[in-house]
Parts: structure tokens; C-alpha cells; sequence
């Protein structure tokens, strides 16, 4: 994770949130935004390559594949795929976008504990990567690689090594009752998970995820080490090379703290090169799937102070985002706090001594607070609020509590004397699209004939 020093992407936002200002993409009657620093994403891709090329043998075939679920935007999506990285995907509709996107086949890898037997088919059709992620599940592999023999689709398995949890369960995908994958720990799990490669030779890769926010670097570097020893394992049964590609998931953690970069993609490659040095060799190929760690730093959410009050003593600052595009912080803010940058209603960075207050949301309910107590410039009518390290899981995934709009999201580049230029990523949504998702052309459906028809009331 990358995209120049902390300082420099600041310094890059508050560019862009001021000129989102002067032109109009912010304002009374456009009350929130999505901000993406293009200059960033793009330093981070070569961030995340260079980090994997520096320790790992010439003529290595690496496959860095974007976690699609980190942030569902097809633009995004060609974004990163122009810098050199694929897609992972975890849905047909994630698919679907990495597609819309012009991500190729051969470029993107299928994750899902759920595929459906549709989707397996697609997959092995177009040639796209894929994980079984259970005995029943590679039990449908087996009847569609004997009907439809000549994929070119690469196939495995996902373990779960087991090696533990970080500090936010619910992104703990290696504890010993995760759902991900084949629990390696469990009776009679390894010989199976073993057994089943040497009875299927185009079972050529192994995939195991272990990290996530809150997951510390040694742990992450245990799982894939642990990976690392089963692949080894089974070539050694199997007296060949069969597994020939080691899918490492991602899951580097976040700095929600501050600016800077904490960890670096660099530095987790180091660690791996140390913990598991016959990752680096050549003998295997690497498919990483990083998402937050991509985008989260080169990403803003801008709201207008729309009101500002007082509650208990305490200025509350009313603005336009809430639980519609920060739900884990709302919902879990011990677990997913913000930093929230002031500035005054012309874009500019607010100054003025700090006081305690907090920044609220839109929606009707008490708990919908982007943050409480914090100490910044004091927050007037007509101010702007941002929600710094929002580019992932953030504006891209919106919560229609109270049938809140989905904001536009543009991206931006440029800055100091060129000036910031702007591209629209998602338009905002109108009124009338909520109505249609909301069942509006059947609003008589429910009080029609239906009832009447079946002998009902009228």
C-alpha cells in the first residue's frame, strides 16, 4: 500500500474537495460526494507489484487480483486493470462488473462459499479461475469437469489453516470455526484435503485467506506458511509438481489512524520471503487478493453541515453522512472508527482551536454518528465534513436506511497549480430510481385482484 507519502495525499484531497466546491459538485443541492484520488490508486498498484517483484524469482507468474467486493465500481475496476491487476470476485454480479470492466478470464479468480451450480458452470466456460471451497462443492466440480472435459480454467481447493483470529471477529477468516474453506485442523481434514489432489490431476492450485483488518502480519504470514507446507506435501505424495500455483488471499490491514501508510506491501513481502522463503523461488506461481489496502487511503466522503446544534452542552454537527455510507463505523465504531477532516463552506481546510463534538448522520435513528467527543474546529452551518480512508467498503456500498440516495462518486486528479480535474465514477441516484427499486410499477399488486382472486377479502 502505497500512493505517495501521507503528506502528499492530503495534500492532493484537500485540492479536491476544495475545487469539488468551486465546481458545483458539492453545494446546497448536492450535499455529499465520493472522492477518489486517481494519482493514489495508481501508486499503490505499483506499490503492491514492485513489493512481490522484489523478492520473488525472475520468470514467476504473479497474479495480483483486486477483491471486487472492496469496491463494486466498474470504472475503479478498469482503473486498477490498466495498472496491472485483475479481479477477484465473489458473486455473479462481481463478475459481471470485473467483465464490464474488461478484466479478462485468464485474469480473474472465483471466490464464493456459496457457488451455485450455474455459477461453476460459467466459470469453467469462460476459462476463470476457481476455489472449491468444500467437499460438496468439488463434488459438482467432479461431474462438470467429466461432462464438459478441456476447461482451461485453473482449479483448487480453499484450506483453512486455522491459525487464529485478529481483533474484529467478524473478519476473522481463519479462526478454527471459520466458514471459509476445509478446515485443515479438523479429524481426518489434511489426509482428505491431500487424498483429494492426488485423485484429481487438474487440481493444480491451493488457496487459503487469512488476513483481514485487525489480523497482525506474523499471523497472516503463519497461514500462508502453513498453506505453503500442505502444497509441498502434496507434490511430494504425488511425486510431481500438481500444485503449481499458491493463491495467499489478502487482507493487509489499514492505518484508520492517520495518513501515513501502515503496513506497507513491502513490508509484509519481506516477512513472507522470511517466514516462507520457498514461496519466492519459482516453484510455484502467486495469486494475491488485496482490496481494502488498494483503495481505502484514496478515498473521501464529503458531506455538508446541513444544521448545527447543541445537545448536553455538546455541539452536534447535522451533515449528510450516515449509515447510507459508513455502516460498519455506525454500527461498529469501536471497531471501524474515522477521522473526520473539517473544512469551511468554501473547501478549504477549517482552522480554529479544537472543541469536543460530534458529527452526525442523516438517517432517523440516534445511533447514526460518523463520530463522538471528537476534538477538531467546531463545525458550522454550512460547512463541509469528511470521512477520511472511505475509498473501500464505503460510499461503494450503500445502505438504503430511510431510502437515502446513493451519492455520485467522481474521481480526481491533479492539483496545487494545474488545478483538479474530475471524472464521474456513478452518478447520483434520482428519486425515481429508489421508487422503481422500491416496487413502484407494481404498487397495485398487493391490493388488486390477488386477494380477491383467491376467494379472499376485497
Amino acid at each position: 500500500m502505497s500512493g505517495g507519502t501521507g503528506r502528499e495525499r492530503a495534500a492532493r484531497r484537500d485540492d479536491a474537495v476544495r475545487a469539488a466546491v468551486e465546481q458545483g459538485l458539492l453545494g446546497p443541492g448536492t450535499p455529499i460526494v465520493g472522492l477518489l484520488d486517481v494519482t493514489g490508486i495508481r501508486e499503490s498498484a505499483a506499490a503492491l507489484r514492485s513489493a512481490f517483484e522484489a523478492v520473488t524469482a525472475p520468470g514467476t507468474p504473479v497474479l495480483h487480483a483486486f477483491a471486487v467486493k472492496a469496491s463494486p465500481l466498474v470504472p475503479v475496476l478498469r482503473l486498477l486493470h490498466e495498472a496491472g491487476i485483475g479481479a477477484e470476485v465473489a458473486s455473479p454480479g462481481e463478475l459481471a462488473l470485473a467483465r464490464a470492466a474488461g478484466v479478462p478470464a485468464e485474469r480473474t479468480v472465483l471466490d464464493s462459499p456459496a457457488k451455485t451450480p450455474d455459477e461453476l458452470r460459467e466459470a469453467l466456460s469462460l476459462g476463470i479461475a476457481l476455489n472449491a471451497d468444500n467437499p460438496q462443492e468439488l463434488e459438482r466440480l467432479d461431474a462438470l469437469v467429466k461432462s464438459a472435459p478441456g476447461t482451461s480454467s485453473p482449479l483448487g481447493i480453499r484450506v483453512n489453516p486455522q491459525v487464529g483470529g485478529g481483533s474484529i471477529e467478524a473478519l476473522s477468516t481463519a479462526t478454527a470455526t471459520s466458514k471459509f474453506g476445509v478446515a485443515l485442523r479438523d479429524e481426518g481434514a489434511r489426509e482428505w484435503v491431500v487424498r483429494a489432489y492426488l485423485d484429481r490431476p487438474w487440481l493444480t492450485r491451493l488457496h487459503a485467506h487469512t488476513g483481514s483488518q485487525g489480523i497482525p502480519l506474523p499471523l497472516m504470514a503463519e497461514g500462508v506458511r502453513e498453506t505453503y507446507a500442505l502444497a509441498e506435501e502434496i507434490n511430494e505424495r504425488a511425486g510431481r509438481t500438481q500444485v503449481d500455483t499458491l493463491d495467499i488471499g489478502g487482507g493487509l490491514p489499514v492505518n484508520f489512524a492517520s495518513d501515513g501508510t501502515a503496513p506497507t506491501y513491502a513490508e509484509y513481502a519481506r516477512l513472507l520471503s522470511e517466514t516462507v522463503p520457498g514461496l519466492f523461488d519459482g516453484r510455484y506461481g502467486l495469486v494475491t487478493e488485496f482490496g481494502r489496502s488498494l483503495l481505502a487511503k484514496h478515498g473521501t466522503v464529503v458531506a455538508r453541515v446541513e444544521y448545527a446544534k447543541s445537545a448536553g452542552g455538546r455541539p452536534v454537527a447535522v451533515t449528510h453522512a450516515g449509515v447510507q455510507v459508513a455502516t460498519r463505523t455506525v454500527y461498529a465504531p469501536g471497531a471501524w472508527p474515522l477521522r473526520i477532516a473539517a473544512y469551511d463552506g468554501k473547501g478549504r481546510p477549517k482552522e480554529g482551536p479544537d472543541v469536543v463534538q460530534d458529527v452526525a448522520g442523516p438517517a432517523c435513528f440516534a445511533g447514526d454518528l460518523l463520530a463522538v467527543g471528537r476534538a477538531m474546529p467546531l463545525l458550522e452551518q454550512g460547512d463541509y465534513a469528511a470521512a477520511l480512508d472511505t475509498g473501500a467498503y464505503y460510499f461503494a456500498h450503500h445502505y438504503a436506511y430511510n431510502s437515502l440516495a446513493r451519492p455520485a462518486v467522481y474521481g480526481f486528479a491533479g492539483g496545487g497549480d494545474t488545478g483538479v480535474t474530475f471524472a464521474a465514477v456513478r452518478r447520483a441516484q434520482a428519486v425515481e430510481e429508489i421508487v422503481a427499486e422500491a416496487g413502484g410499477e407494481y404498487a397495485d399488486s398487493l391490493t388488486g385482484g390477488l386477494l380477491r382472486g383467491r376467494g379472499g377479502a376485497s
